[in-house]
């Protein structure tokens, strides 16, 4: 709710306002009070206090707020899309190039480590064989596993 208040005004320091002139008064309003206290007895929302503002900004002004607004949104649209496209990129090169090579390296990494057990037990049995056994005291060493065939 607005309280309105009636102010009285000092001639010398108006005199200097470009709003007030010599034949302005209190009494020259063309709007009463009591029809202006009778708007404002509903409440007003957000919205129509914004729209009641477009009045005061001259429309020069407001066009270059528009456009501004209007370049920024496009602008910001761009970018997001260019961005997003990047993102995607990244991340679907990343699957199709990284993932079947972080397979490949942990495949191998287990085949080192069946290579590493198979030559410790050998070693293990080496030890455990008396002098005159099974087992020749140099086995042969091998390099890798080798598939079957080759």
């Amino acid at each position: 709710m607005v309280k309105v208040e009636i102010v009285e005004e000092k001639e010398q320091h108006d005199a200097r306002s470009p709003y007030s002139s010599a034949s302005s008064s209190r009494t020259s309003s063309s709007v009463s009070l009591s029809s202006v206290g009778s708007e404002l007895d509903g409440e007003e929302s957000f919205y129509e206090r914004i729209v009641a503002l477009a009045d005061i900004i001259p429309p020069t002004t407001r066009q270059r707020i528009s456009n501004r607004l209007g370049k920024t949104a496009g602008f910001l649209k761009g970018t997001g899309k260019v961005v997003g496209n990047l993102v995607w990129i990244v991340t679907t090169s990343a699957l199709l190039v990284g993932l079947p090579l972080a397979l490949v390296l942990e495949d191998e990494a287990k085949i080192v480590q069946q290579e590493k057990e198979m030559l410790a037990q050998q070693q293990g049995a080496q030890m455990l064989a008396p002098p005159g056994s099974v087992y020749p005291p140099n086995p042969p060493q091998q390099k890798g596993v080798t598939p079957p065939g080759f």
